[in-house]
Formats: structure tokens, C-alpha cells, sequence
């Protein structure tokens, strides 16, 4: 559902896509299309998973617009229910301004670092515990935990550091989706001036939308246009 513009993206998608709940679903192979609106111009997104060696997946996401574009990916394996990274890469373009900043999630040491245009201080490592996941696995999260009633707290590596992220339930609403009607929960994180709204739909494996603001001003907003 930043970027790091976007890895509140990250941190929303761009919050979220495999409904693991009790009793937990399988991870399956998917592709999504989006409407996406990022500093108020329209443009394409599209999220996927994808089967990769090894019992581990890719979660891709990509946003574009004439202003914006945006490609983040994350390989990760699951862990029981958790969904714990092992790399991943961002490669972003705002205005004329690019970022490319990867990843790398060392379970045998415990220890996450980062490399490419980052400040050293970003660098890491940050120490790694058990249930971390960076923004698109937290976004996966919330709409396995949304369906299955739990808490949605969730410890985010990213950028070189660690935090506690908790969104709160903030009602449901109605959205339409390939021209039907659908009862959608709403989800809703606020970070000082910055605000992540998701909206999950039952029995659907990705957002049907999400939101990201600054300022009190929408800056990406992702609407499902088609899943297979």
C-alpha cells in the first residue's frame, strides 16, 4: 500500500497483500492493478507475488505517473505465519530526483544493513528479532490480521533502524470495486504529519485501496482496478 517517498508505500502497499489468517491461507501467486494518483496526477500501479526458488516469494510493487516512478520489491520466506524478509530494493524517481537503496536481512547473524544512496548512519546494522518485517511484508500483515481479528502492531526494519507500528480500526465503508459494491474495514496509522489509510475487503488477498497523506494533503492513492 518510503520513498523513500513510498516506503510508506511500502509501509501502506502499498499495505498489503496475502490474507494469512486463522486459519491461515496459503500464500499464492497474484497480480493486481491499481489506479494510482501520486501528487495529484493519475498514473498505473500494479502489485504481484511471484514464486521464486526455494520456498521463498517476490512481493513487487510499481508505481508510475508522469511525476512518479516507483519499483520496490521484497524476497521473502514464511516462517510459520510470519513473513520474514531476507532482501529487498527500492528504486525510486521523483521529479528529477533518483533513489535506489537495497537491502539485505541476515537471519544467521541477526543483523539487517543497506546499501546505495543512503547516510551512513542508515547504513546499519540494526539488529534483527523474531516477527521483524520491512513496509510491503507489514502491508501483507495487516490484511492477514485484519481478517483474523488481532492486534495490528508490528515491529518495521527499515531505512536503518527499527520501530513499533500500530494501525487502528477506524470503521467500515463502502467501496466499488470492478463496478460492485463492497464492504470494506478501514485501517488507519498516524505518524506525526503523515497519515496511512488501507481498506481491506473479506476474502480478498490485497487492498482494495491505500492511502497515503502529508500535510493534510493526499500524496499516493492506490485503487484496485482488477486482481488474478
Amino acid at each position: 500500500m518510503t520513498v523513500h517517498f513510498l516506503s510508506p508505500l511500502r509501509a501502506a502497499a502499498i499495505t498489503a497483500l496475502v490474507a494469512l489468517s486463522a486459519p491461515a491461507l496459503a500464500i499464492e501467486a497474484f497480480t493486481a492493478d491499481y489506479q494510482a494518483t501520486a501528487m495529484g496526477m493519475q498514473g498505473d500501479g500494479k502489485v504481484s507475488i511471484t514464486a521464486q526458488p526455494n520456498n521463498r516469494w517476490q512481493y513487487s510493487l510499481t508505481v508510475k505517473n508522469q511525476l512518479v516512478d516507483l519499483s520496490q520489491k521484497t524476497v521473502f520466506d514464511e516462517q510459520d505465519t510470519w513473513l520474514r524478509p531476507l532482501s529487498s530494493s527500492d528504486l525510486s524517481r521523483l521529479l528529477v530526483r533518483k533513489v535506489a537503496v537495497n537491502a539485505n536481512f541476515d537471519w544467521a547473524s541477526n543483523k539487517a544493513t543497506w546499501t546505495g544512496d543512503v547516510k551512513p548512519e542508515r547504513a546499519g546494522p540494526v539488529a534483527l528479532k523474531t516477527g521483524d518485517m520491512d513496509a510491503l511484508l507489514v502491508n501483507m500483515a495487516i490484511v492477514r490480521d485484519v481478517a483474523a481479528g488481532k492486534p495490528l502492531t508490528y515491529r518495521l526494519v527499515e531505512n536503518g533502524r527499527a520501530k513499533l507500528m500500530t494501525y487502528q480500526i477506524a470503521g467500515k465503508e463502502k467501496l466499488t470495486i470492478g463496478g460492485q459494491s463492497r464492504e470494506a474495514t478501514k485501517v488507519v496509522r498516524t505518524d506525526g504529519k503523515k497519515q496511512t489509510l488501507v481498506w481491506v475487503v473479506p476474502n480478498m488477498p490485497i487492498p482494495a485501496r491505500i492511502l497515503q497523506r502529508q500535510d493534510g494533503q493526499d500524496f499516493i492513492d492506490l485503487q484496485l482496478k482488477a486482481w488474478r
